[in-house]
């Protein structure tokens, strides 16, 4: 490991010891939207890892440490449940993420478990009016900007509109 690695790897480790989880946020481009996710989780609490994509920086950082503070204190997060208190006025539910996309959506935490073996969830967040990106009436664009990190793309651990939002 070269030695920014390991500083990096020092400074998440200590910030889950002090916090809960380390936040690591990575900004949107062209190709795609902001995003962020939790560092710390899983070797702390035995928690899964979490993921948030498309919103903006302060807000997606709340939205993790709320996360890991609920997770933490016993909360058990399952996908296709809706859960509240996250975003003022709208719902979140969660999905397990596939390991195909922990290399983009979880890059630094594997500095902590090496092999990437380790669990996550996205959280996904629906509009005001309780539309999430699988939706037919979501709003144009939504499901771009906010993926599911399934190996479908889509929903695959509940019936989207059956067991699941």
């Amino acid at each position: 490991m070269v030695d920014t690695d390991e500083r990096l790897r020092s400074w998440l480790v200590n910030t889950a010891e002090r916090d809960g989880a380390a936040v690591m946020h990575v900004a949107g481009d062209e190709h795609g939207a902001p995003y962020a996710f939790s560092v710390g989780a899983w070797r702390r609490f035995g928690k899964p890892e979490a993921v948030t994509i498309g919103l903006p920086k302060d807000v997606a950082h709340s939205v993790i440490n709320t996360y890991v503070r609920r997770a933490a204190g016993g909360e058990r997060f399952k996908p296709g449940q809706l859960y509240d208190g996250f975003l003022d006025g709208c719902w979140m539910t969660v999905e397990k993420v596939a390991k195909q996309h922990y290399p983009e959506f979880l890059g630094s935490a594997f500095l902590v478990y090496g092999d990437g073996d380790f669990p996550a969830v996205q959280l996904i967040a629906a509009t005001p009016d309780g539309k999430f990106p699988w939706h037919d009436d979501a709003p144009g664009g939504f499901a771009e900007y906010q993926p599911v990190l399934t190996a479908s793309g889509a929903p695959e651990n509940w019936t989207p509109g059956s067991d699941g939002p």
